[in-house]
């Protein structure tokens, strides 16, 4: 069987977005809405998944599934992705935080709608594919650091907007002392048998308020002591 053309995968990719806004509608009771933001879903679009995961799993890249991507690390579901990304609601003018890179698939999904992206991945191997394969797509407005993401990025502090593609039991400090007031942070929070995304949003004055949403499976957030 001769191999799938770029024709064959935007269709997929189409096929993949359609998925997630089946999804979406199915846990509106959970999330507060049935449709995510449209910026959203065209960036789902756009972003080819399939360079993001090992070739041997490029067939699979687009159903609404996580893979492995080695070091006993996944690339997360599609609908994930999708929803951390409405929920984080990145704007052109703002800058993101992003702990957990990975091969860079939810980083070059945030770099379609923000401003700039920041990114932390503590697997030096991941963070060395995911520079090289975001450079040969042309996302200028990346930057990556290997490193302990739960310490956040402290020299381009405050940011905007913070994504963590890892579960904590808590929320680290250092992150919460990055976010600027009027700041968003998006992340699954609880031990790992009772995960929930969770929304903490932080005011004018420095309180944060937390919204906990649907229940969720995410490796840990790595840290180095």
């Amino acid at each position: 069987m001769k191999p799938m053309n770029e024709s064959h995968l935007a269709i997929l990719r189409r096929h993949m977005v359609e998925m997630i806004a089946i999804h979406a509608d199915l846990a509106s009771d959970e999330i507060g809405r049935a449709v995510l933001d449209e910026r959203v879903m065209a960036a789902m679009r756009k972003v080819p998944r399939h360079l993001f995961v090992p070739t041997p799993l490029a067939p699979y890249a687009y159903q609404d599934t996580p893979l492995p991507i080695g070091f006993d690390k996944t690339i997360s579901q599609p609908f994930i992705v999708a929803l951390m990304t409405d929920l984080l609601s990145p704007q052109p003018s703002e800058k993101v935080l992003e702990v957990g890179t990975g091969l860079g698939y939810q980083t070059a999904i945030l770099a379609e709608l923000a401003g700039h992206v920041w990114s932390i991945e503590i697997v030096e191997e991941f963070a060395g594919v995911a520079r090289e394969l975001l450079q040969q797509l042309g996302y200028a407005d990346i930057k990556i650091r290997e490193g302990d993401g739960s310490r956040g990025w402290r020299e381009h502090a405050p940011f905007d907007k913070i994504l963590v593609s890892a579960a904590a039991d808590k929320v680290p400090a250092a992150l919460l002392e990055q976010l600027k007031p009027g700041g968003r942070l998006v992340m699954p929070v609880g031990p790992e048998e009772m995960q929930r995304l969770t929304v903490i949003e932080k005011d004018a004055n420095g309180q944060t308020g937390v919204r906990e949403l649907l229940p969720v499976r995410f490796g840990r957030l790595e840290t180095i002591t």
